[in-house]
């Protein structure tokens, strides 16, 4: 709706283009806004707040990444873990997300005899997972850490932590930032691991740090916009590790989905 009515010429429209006071210092703002008009960012000239990693090798990629999460960007930057986000564009491949959450659950958190473990497709969850829910159950009931009340209702994007794993009972509970969520086994469909994630799934969030993997992908994901959306999820720092010809694809390819409702073509026609 908002696209047929700014292109219908026939709302006033205000664009915004200049970089106004603190922003102007960040090099998180100044890349997206380069991206947006189709310019390839600063990748030789590293910034405080944006960094760029070349790793021409996927799996090198996948590495470096587990790396920056598990050590350097903790113990140099004083960014712990649980306020990283790792993206990518695609699941599949091996710097996708299937792969990098393998890799930073088997770093992040290893398995223990104390930890339960529980094996739902292709997924092994662990007690202490970072996970999320991936689509909206406005059915299942929740309950607050404090025990001071209760809701309903989990939805897509929302992430938690694993935080009781009753091997007898089959119950995994994950506490969503202190509403606590019972899943029964035919409810484990609804979890992935949150470790990494596409960029799709990270639209409307924002964290501390985020680290972008760019290295495999189809054209279809490989765009401006998804490049865009990555850079303005990070509110501190910007990692991105990977190949800097599939940054420049990236930039070039500003290819969207569109609606075509008719809404632009009546508007214009004053109807």
């Amino acid at each position: 709706l908002l696209s047929d009515l700014l292109r219908s010429g026939r709302v006033p429209t205000v664009r915004l283009t200049e970089i106004f006071r603190q922003a102007a210092q960040s090099a998180i703002v100044r890349n997206a806004h380069s991206v947006d008009r189709g310019e390839l960012p600063d990748l030789h000239n590293n910034q405080p707040d944006f960094f760029f990693l070349r790793r021409k090798d996927p799996v090198r990629t996948a590495e470096t990444i587990v790396e920056l999460v598990q050590t350097r960007l903790p113990k140099n930057m004083g960014i712990p873990a649980d306020q990283i986000q790792v993206l990518s564009p695609t699941r599949k491949h091996q710097s996708g997300t299937f792969a990098l959450n393998q890799r930073l659950q088997a770093a992040l958190n290893p398995p223990a005899q104390d930890k339960g473990e529980r094996r739902f497709g292709p997924y092994l969850f662990r007690l202490g997972d970072r996970v999320m829910q991936v689509k909206n159950n406005y059915d299942v009931m929740w309950k607050d850490r404090e025990g001071r009340g209760a809701g309903l209702g989990v939805f897509n994007g929302d992430i938690g932590r694993i935080t009781d794993l009753d091997p007898r009972g089959e119950l995994l509970t994950v506490d969503f930032d202190g509403r606590l969520v019972e899943y029964s086994p035919e409810m484990l469909g609804e979890l992935e691991p949150a470790y990494a994630m596409t960029v799709h799934k990270a639209q409307g969030s924002e964290y501390r740090a985020v680290i972008l993997a760019v290295n495999d992908g189809s054209p279809m994901l490989l765009t401006r916009g998804v490049l865009y959306t990555a850079i303005t999820r990070a509110r501190e720092l910007f990692i991105l590790v990977g190949d800097e010809e599939k940054v420049a694809q990236m930039v070039r390819n500003d290819r969207q989905q569109r609606r075509y409702s008719g809404l632009r073509a009546r508007l214009a026609r004053g109807q």
